[in-house]
């Protein structure tokens, strides 16, 4: 197996593709599988309107990845030329997308359970994978790979109790995730229309702190 996209993923406990421990929250204590839904009092710009699928979420932390905020100036082609793959004839024009703002130069791709790689996998919820390995970005990069696909460069992560203070202060609303809005095309539309699905005008939230 070639280098993953991530070293060492087995080890880190904020890791996606580590297995799951026995601290792993369960049932309603864990977010893992939902989405998180920024809130207009976010100061951080890097997550205003923020989607984020939720990969990890134990008691040594959380993991997520930012789903609807395409990466300024890097495109699927640019990223396969410094990866030295080359595409072929039926390359996939893969978005890349700005999972989060800690550590930018590791690579993820979430997608539909329909691909597994031995190595570099986990199995997520509701029909999804994530993989961080080159072997994926190869079979993309040759027009094969899972039916849905996102890329990601870097991820939101949390550490012990961060991201629970960060909820008790309104600072975003959770959510089930959507399968279908994860991977739509259409990022600029991702924030609004999973507020309304689960009931909230976003015209009506307060820069604030507050309850929607």
């Amino acid at each position: 197996m070639r280098d993953p996209i991530i070293k060492g993923m087995n080890t880190n406990p904020h890791d996606p593709a580590a297995p799951a421990s026995a601290t792993a929250r369960s049932g309603a204590d864990s977010l893992e599988g939902r989405m998180l839904l920024a809130m207009p009092c976010l100061a951080d710009p890097r997550f205003s309107h923020a989607v984020i699928y939720m990969c990890a979420h134990n008691e040594d932390g959380a993991m997520g990845l930012i789903v609807n905020k395409p990466a300024p100036d890097l495109k699927f082609a640019s990223l396969l030329k410094q990866l030295r793959i080359a595409p072929g004839p039926r390359t996939r024009d893969l978005k890349v997308h700005f999972g989060g703002p800690v550590e930018m130069g590791r690579g993820f791709v979430l997608h539909s359970d329909d691909m597994r790689l031995p190595e570099g996998t986990r199995e997520l919820s509701g029909g999804l994978c994530l993989t961080a390995s080159v072997e994926i970005l190869e079979s993309l990069a040759n027009g094969g790979g899972p039916r849905e696909a996102l890329l990601a460069l870097g991820y939101a992560g949390w550490g012990p109790g961060q991201l629970e203070a960060e909820l008790a202060q309104n600072g975003w609303l959770e959510c089930p995730a959507d399968h279908d809005l994860i991977f739509d095309p259409d990022d600029a539309r991702k924030w609004e229309a999973a507020m309304r699905r689960i009931g909230v005008d976003p015209a009506l939230l307060s820069s604030e702190g507050g309850h929607a």
